[in-house]
């Protein structure tokens, strides 16, 4: 089959299309799909350079999301037949220990992400546990549905599971542009909350205007902790920070007493300070969130083919130029997904 892969760790010029074998038949409880499209995240960037405590065997398939037809299944599922159409839940967990029995699989000591711990989507075939699919409905195109799981599974266990946004609540997203703020801004509405976005773009800021957004902030200009108190009266109930180090201080300042900073990166660093008292004194919550269970999954999939969660796709490429994909994300100026389309 082909794939786009790592060949050893290093730059964009480490990545190659390239013919390699196909994963072995599904076991019982698994299903293999033909991809159509796979879609990139900030993680896969991360991937190229290596991550502490992460060893691969090259060469590495890359990648963390697909969609695609279901073309074979195990002899113990029942749940999905050939044909189906499907997108991935990229968190792999054993599906057997208690963390996963009461569904909270991120906390499985076994816990692994497609592209990360194991060999990732961007390959013409993708074997994967049945649990991890959901059908997905055709009001989506394949890069939509490819576009839609790690993100969109990563900012509802945020929203709901973590901080457990209410309707009325006031949300602050940094970042708008990226696949999880993005999703983020889509699923705080859909909880019937107030929205501030941000972003040093303004056509950034037009689409999370486009997508809801009660107040846009520019953060190369405006002070976001400031605009915050103004437009809320007090700060806000929610700050979703995927960003780091570069913000963190300005999300503090911009929460409410006993409000909640919940947070899923460090894209601009991963050390912080605090002041404790600061955060004895205000009651602030400090979340920290990554990934979805099973249930999260299932609930959020229900929601998005109610139609209520569109992930929004920047650009699709074919296998092909996988690494003119990687270029794009690299580059910042994507607005949504970067998505390869893996065959037709």
């Amino acid at each position: 089959m082909r794939a786009l892969t790592l060949i050893e760790h290093g730059g964009l010029d480490r990545l190659r299309v390239q013919e390699i074998a196909d994963p072995p038949g599904p076991l019982p409880d698994q299903v293999r799909i033909a991809v159509r499209a796979a879609a990139l995240n900030r993680l896969d960037l991360f991937i190229l350079a290596g991550l502490p405590g992460i060893k691969l065997a090259f060469p590495h398939v890359v990648g963390t999301d697909a969609a695609g037809v279901v073309t074979e299944v195990g002899s113990e599922v029942s749940a999905f037949q050939t044909g189906d159409r499907v997108v991935v839940n990229p968190g792999i967990s054993c599906g057997r220990c208690q963390m996963c029995l009461s569904d909270q699989d991120p906390l499985c000591r076994s816990f692994g992400i497609l592209g990360e711990h194991l060999p990732g989507t961007a390959a013409e075939s993708l074997v994967v546990p049945a649990r991890n699919l959901a059908r997905v409905g055709t009001h989506l195109s394949w890069a939509e549905a490819a576009a839609l799981p790690l993100a969109t599974l990563t900012a509802w266990r945020m929203l709901t599971t973590r901080a457990k946004v209410a309707a009325g609540e006031t949300v602050l997203i940094w970042g708008i542009g990226g696949g999880v703020s993005l999703a983020a801004l889509q699923i705080a509405k859909h909880l019937g909350a107030r929205v501030i976005a941000t972003s040093s773009s303004d056509q950034k800021l037009a689409t999370a205007t486009a997508l809801g957004a009660d107040l846009v902030l520019n953060h190369s200009s405006q002070d976001v902790a400031k605009e915050t108190r103004t437009f809320t009266k007090i700060g806000a109930d929610v700050v979703v920070d995927s960003v780091g180090e570069k913000t963190w201080d300005k999300s503090l300042r911009a929460l409410r007493p006993g409000g909640r900073l919940v947070t899923c990166g460090a894209t601009t660093g991963p050390m912080v300070q605090l002041d404790i008292r600061k955060l004895f004194w205000f009651q602030w919550s400090i979340l920290g969130s990554t990934m979805s269970s099973a249930g999260e999954f299932e609930a959020m999939m229900a929601v998005a083919n109610q139609g209520k969660l569109t992930p929004v796709v920047d650009s699709v490429v074919p296998l092909a130029e996988g690494l003119e994909a990687y270029r794009r994300l690299d580059s910042g100026h994507q607005v949504g997904k970067v998505v390869i389309e893996v065959s037709r």
